[in-house]
């Protein structure tokens, strides 16, 4: 069988966008290993819709889809998102696999209520909203990223077929690695700040991080809600913003560095940093929403803590940083936890189960 993957990621710097072009990467590699037949492509290289600033491309690209298909002639494509390359595709009656990240409807009320609120950036959300609804609906399944997101897809697509895309981590990318220097005992913040909804839960650290003046917070991260952020927790002298960190190096000297990653988020669905941080045996905190209970076991792997309780962060934070024993049980456990349920060969296992499930 053969599968041709499609990544939207355009090739940017975004730890978000790089990490999710490496995962299906590391799919494809696994998927070949198990034998089936993988080719990762980036879709903005074949197919360019409309609306587009590229208008020379646009015309040129539905020839150099077709090539692929033709050259490469899948049994099935998995694609990342829902654009104008699962348009086509669907178009040549081939099976679809479409992987849901987030919250994608309420996400695009959020853009248009904050981000595109002039006229013709909202009537650009509204187009390319169609296009996902096409894609949602043409697909022969679609793959939400945890047990949490299922519920949403039903709401508003109830006919359509839903499997659990498990998102897989490598583990023998994920050991220690020198060359980062930070104060200890620190807490490690690895998240972009790109949603008000799931941002503004990093405002409740001010309290913790005034009642823990020895305790040294990094923030690792960038988006257009970085300000709001560094207004408020900047003041504090414990207090540090890295900004972006080059995926996935960088990131691996910062999870090695740290004693303990906190994800302290609004929601969140599938982390691969809450995964990452687990590999490096980091105990972890995430606050209890979204799909992050999925992603940890609670009081084995980490603590949840629920959201908007400063005084429960600040209890968790606390028993962790003055327990060194109770941390490296926690490390490791979660290292364990991760290789277990969230390795490359379950996740290629898992989607090799959906193939055979909907491709005759």
């Amino acid at each position: 069988m053969r599968v041709l993957i499609a990544s939207g990621a355009t090739g940017g710097t975004s730890k978000g966008s790089v990490g999710k072009y490496y995962h299906l990467k590391d799919l494809g590699e696994t998927l070949d290993r198990l034998g089936i037949e993988c080719k990762l492509v980036r879709e903005t290289d074949y197919v360019v819709g409309f609306p587009t600033k590229q208008l020379g491309k646009y015309f040129s690209s539905k020839k150099k889809f077709q090539k692929l298909i033709n050259d490469f002639k899948p049994d099935a494509v998995l694609v990342d998102r829902q654009s104008n390359f699962g348009l086509e595709v669907i178009k040549n009656n081939i099976p679809l696999f479409t992987i849901l990240r987030g919250l994608h409807w309420s996400e695009l009320e959020f853009a248009k209520e904050t981000i595109y609120t002039n006229f013709i950036m909202r009537k650009i959300v509204d187009m390319r909203a169609e296009i996902s609804e096409k894609v949602f609906s043409g697909a022969t399944a679609v793959l939400p990223i945890c047990e949490y997101l299922i519920e949403k897809v039903k709401e508003n697509h109830p006919k359509q077929h839903t499997e659990v895309f498990v998102e897989g981590v490598d583990s023998t990318k994920w050991y220690k690695q020198k060359g980062m220097e930070l104060k200890h005992p620190c807490v490690g913040l690895l998240q972009d700040a790109n949603w008000w909804g799931k941002t503004k839960e990093m405002l409740t650290l001010e309290k913790v991080i005034e009642k823990m003046p020895n305790v040294n917070f990094y923030w690792a991260g960038d988006g257009q809600y970085k300000d709001q952020i560094l207004s408020v927790l900047g003041k504090f002298d414990n207090f540090h913003w890295l900004g972006s960190l080059q995926y996935p190096d960088k990131v691996r000297e910062y999870l090695s560095e740290i004693d303990v990653y906190a994800l302290i988020t609004g929601m969140d669905l599938a982390p691969l940093t809450l995964k990452e941080a687990q590999l490096m045996e980091k105990p972890v905190i995430a606050t209890n929403v979204g799909g992050n209970p999925e992603m940890m076991v609670d009081e084995e792997t980490g603590f949840l803590v629920e959201e908007g309780n400063e005084n429960d962060l600040f209890e968790k934070l606390s028993l962790l940083l003055n327990d060194e024993q109770l941390c490296l049980e926690q490390g490791s456990n979660g290292r364990n936890f991760i290789m277990k349920k969230f390795s490359m060969d379950e996740s290629a296992k898992n989607f090799i189960r959906i193939l055979n499930t909907y491709v005759k």
